[in-house]
């Protein structure tokens, strides 16, 4: 088994990863804002550091995954007014923030089991650690590397990076930031433009407020995952993953905070996944082509010309390194979508394959020293910075071959069987435990429950708006699933096969 090396971003070095503790690793990964649905964004970086959980225990270590709630906190995101997502949707959709936060973490929940991501270890709430956050911030100032001004609070990042290297990991100059740093509404009582609350005051009008020694306030969105991350993993542990886009300001925040309250910078290697982005643009709200993970399982989206399961999403996200841009488009996802068929068809086969009779000897030894290699491989290249895309075209290489077998083109002996049961073995290991791929599950009638429980939630939530035409889109599509929909007074919905 080759040593298993990641790139981090820290130091910009592929480096031989070793944990602190021997055996045991300890892994935070920031987990989504439930403000609102999880995107085709949010499921790269949960599918890539799945993959990385599970490769981890296959190595055996004990695994001690970390990924936070933000359901709280005062959002201060580069180039954008400082906001509180929560409570300024939950202000939208007439909810209590923790019934908005409990509607949309439960969405994500469902968006995760949909591209069969293990569960973490533990999943704090930024809600459920204000204690944590506060004694946190306490300590800064005692620290002398944060001030109060009218019952918020600050990080000095101008003082800090008078002694610590800030920037580091996002590359960022601090005289640059002084420059580029934009004058938002509402931050003229910072001392310095590129300063961050750690914690703000609470207007009159705002929902979501604690009691702190700084008056009636809430945190700000950098403190809470120095907190979570320091009460479950430790002063320092062993890695912090995320998208590239959290590097900064996120990311270098929590370097500073930790460093300070910690004396450590919180985590030895530093991961990060590139962006997704859709036929060649960013994603993003200005462009009109961000896609939400029900609408991708539904096909309900003018930029999709269909539904796609959460395997095809997962096979996709995969046949790229993490490292490297992604790019989406209807044809790159009907083609994952026929590779997995084809993948998983020769996958069933060989699982089937009864191997018993082989000889010791291989038939064809030229053959069996390919196959051997081509296994051999997975290892090499999931330990080299967990490269799934060069697994994946070693595996598509042995498709034919299993193919060629079952079609008697190739001979039921010309491999060994300690090569054939390797090759069972093998795939299973890595299709299965490690990429976490699974066939397609149907129900007794054949058809996609998932898909179409989905359907017919977003069809009812979409009757009760008055949006006829997403009603009558969705029954179309259900119709061509063979699927016949009853409307109920109540305002239920009933249905059965065609």
């Amino acid at each position: 088994m080759s040593e298993l090396k990641v790139l981090n971003s820290y130091t910009r070095q592929k480096e031989v990863f070793t944990p602190i503790t021997p055996g045991h690793v300890g892994l935070y990964v920031c987990g989504p804002t439930v403000s609102g649905e999880s995107h085709l964004g949010h499921a790269r970086p949960y599918v890539t550091f799945d993959v990385i959980y599970r490769y981890l225990m296959h190595l055996g270590y004990k695994v001690r995954y970390v990924r936070n709630i933000t359901d709280a906190g005062h959002f201060e995101e580069e180039g954008r007014e400082a906001e509180d997502k929560i409570a300024k949707k939950a202000t939208l959709e007439k909810l209590e923030p923790m019934e908005l936060v409990t509607k949309y973490t439960n969405l994500f929940h469902w968006g995760m089991k949909q591209l069969n991501n293990l569960d973490p270890s533990i999943e704090p709430t930024a809600t459920g650690h204000i204690v944590e956050q506060i004694e946190m911030i306490k300590k800064i100032m005692e620290e002398g590397y944060a001030y109060e001004i009218n019952g918020s609070v600050y990080f000095d990042v101008k003082k800090y990076a008078e002694h610590y290297p800030y920037g580091k990991l996002s590359g960022r100059v601090m005289d640059d930031l002084l420059e580029t740093t934009r004058d938002l509404e509402g931050q003229d009582e910072k001392r310095n433009k590129q300063d961050f609350a750690l914690w703000k005051s609470a207007p009159a009008e705002h929902i979501m407020r604690w009691v702190s020694p700084w008056g009636e306030g809430f945190p700000g969105w950098h403190i809470e995952c120095s907190a979570m991350s320091t009460k479950y993993l430790g002063a320092e542990f062993d890695i912090h993953g995320g998208g590239m886009d959290l590097q900064f300001p996120h990311h270098e925040s929590e370097i500073a905070q930790s460093t300070i309250c910690n004396k450590h910078v919180p985590a030895r290697y530093w991961l990060h996944n590139n962006m997704i982005t859709i036929n060649g643009r960013k994603m993003g709200k200005s462009y009109n082509n961000v896609i939400k993970l029900t609408e991708l399982f539904s096909g309900n989206h003018p930029l999709l010309e269909k539904a796609y399961t959460g395997q095809t999403i997962r096979f996709f996200i995969l046949q790229t390194h993490y490292r490297s841009t992604l790019d989406f488009s209807n044809e790159a996802l009907q083609a994952a979508e026929k590779g997995l068929k084809r993948l998983w068809e020769a996958y069933e086969v060989l699982q089937k394959l009864d191997v018993s009779g082989l000889k010791p000897i291989a038939g064809d030894a030229e053959l069996d020293a390919k196959v051997k290699a081509l296994l051999l491989e997975l290892d090499e290249f999931m330990s080299d910075d967990f490269n799934t895309a060069k697994v994946l075209a070693n595996i598509f290489e042995l498709v034919p071959v299993i193919n060629s077998i079952k079609d008697k083109h190739i001979a039921a002996d010309a491999l060994s069987a300690d090569t054939m049961q390797l090759l069972q073995n093998y795939l299973k290991l890595y299709l299965e435990d490690i990429l976490g791929l699974k066939g397609e599950e149907e129900n007794e009638d054949g058809k996609l429950d998932g898909v179409i429980g989905l359907l017919i939630e977003i069809r009812k939530e979409a009757k009760a708006r008055k949006d006829y035409a997403t009603s009558d889109k969705i029954r179309q599509q259900l119709q061509q699933l063979g699927i016949l929909l009853k409307d109920e007074k109540d305002g239920g919905v009933s249905f059965s096969f065609a």
